[in-house]
């Protein structure tokens, strides 16, 4: 059998007519190369089937050049984005990435942590579960970026979407929608708290009326079955705490007999299922990639500087309006 001999370092350099410490950094830390010098460098090792062999360099530099990512739900929408653009900025660092899947248990993600510790140059928790208390103890033992968690003294990214929020409520008033309803996610999570109580407030500076129905594990299931206490409640308008929830909702108000939007308006946020649904779902558009590549950058820089614990990003959502919203209906149900 003939067995295939991977390309070293030294022979890559030598075909570029560069010494193998400049591989290396092209790899491990390009940002002390060109640009061009770190395209140059990876395109030949592309070509020639060269691959950067990261235990080796582990037990020579001590550093594992890799990252580790939690999520609490892979099979939600909202996450697979932030996932591959953090995948993408791993490797512009010249690192690799470990994803764990927490279910949305803290228990489990807290289990995650400790068996990712050993491996991981720093972790980044997307929409993290676990109480504000534990999150400090796992970042001051290990560089930490949370995504979609507002902790002092942790470096975090926000994808908020107050602002989007808040015209949706104005736009729902001008085309005369009086009662709205919000349905909500799972109560753990920090997003849900910071929609809902936007929601709230801005009905409230309109003189609106506001009913809040949950949907706790954030399925279509449970979208489709509060359908019916959102109509009872008499809402012509419903605000989702995601896509995911009010694609059921407007399965369960199809199913009631109710015509979406011309007798109750429905808005998701996060923008992720916009081509499944019909109609096409009114959203909150979040800047998903950004906060992705955002993430494993700060953390990478987080060794470099000396603030990197107060760093605080936050990226606003965009209203985007398609079919599933519209005027209130002229005759009240």
């Amino acid at each position: 059998m003939i067995r295939y001999k991977a390309p070293t370092i030294v022979e890559l350099a030598k075909l570029l007519g560069v010494a193998p410490s400049t591989v290396s950094r092209a790899f491990t830390d390009p940002g002390k190369l060109l640009p061009e010098t770190v395209e140059r460098v990876r395109r030949k090792a592309s070509e020639i089937g060269y691959v950067p062999n990261n235990h080796a360099r582990a037990l020579i530099t001590g550093r594992s050049s890799v990252v580790g990512m939690i999520v609490p739900d892979i099979a939600n929408p909202f996450f697979p984005p932030i996932l591959r653009h953090a995948q993408r900025a791993a490797e512009d660092q010249g690192l690799s990435l470990i994803l764990a899947d927490s279910d949305g248990d803290p228990e489990r993600e807290l289990q995650l942590v400790g068996r990712l510790t050993p491996q991981v140059e720093g972790l980044v928790l997307a929409a993290s579960r676990l109480p504000e208390k534990s999150l400090v103890t796992v970042a001051d033992r290990l560089p930490t970026v949370l995504v979609n968690r507002d902790i002092a003294g942790i470096p975090r990214v926000l994808v908020s979407a107050d602002r989007a929020l808040d015209e949706a409520v104005a736009e729902f008033t001008r085309d005369g929608h009086r009662s709205l309803a919000y349905v909500g996610g799972p109560a753990e999570s920090w997003s849900n708290t910071q929609r809902a109580r936007q929601v709230a407030r801005s009905v409230s500076e309109r003189g609106l009326a506001l009913a809040q129905f949950d949907a706790p594990g954030g399925t279509y299931s449970e979208g489709f079955d509060v359908a019916r206490a959102v109509v009872a409640a008499g809402a012509t308008a419903v605000i989702a705490f995601d896509d995911v929830i009010a694609h059921g909702l407007i399965s369960g108000f199809q199913a009631a007999g109710l015509s979406v939007p011309l007798d109750v308006s429905v808005l998701g946020c996060d923008d992720t299922l916009t081509t499944t649904t019909y109609p096409p779902l009114s959203s909150v558009a979040l800047d998903l990639a950004g906060a992705g590549r955002l993430a494993v950058e700060t953390l990478s820089a987080s060794a470099r500087q000396p603030n990197a614990a107060e760093q605080r990003i936050e990226l606003e959502g965009t209203l985007v309006l398609r079919g599933s919203t519209g005027p209130a209906p002229r005759v009240a149900r």
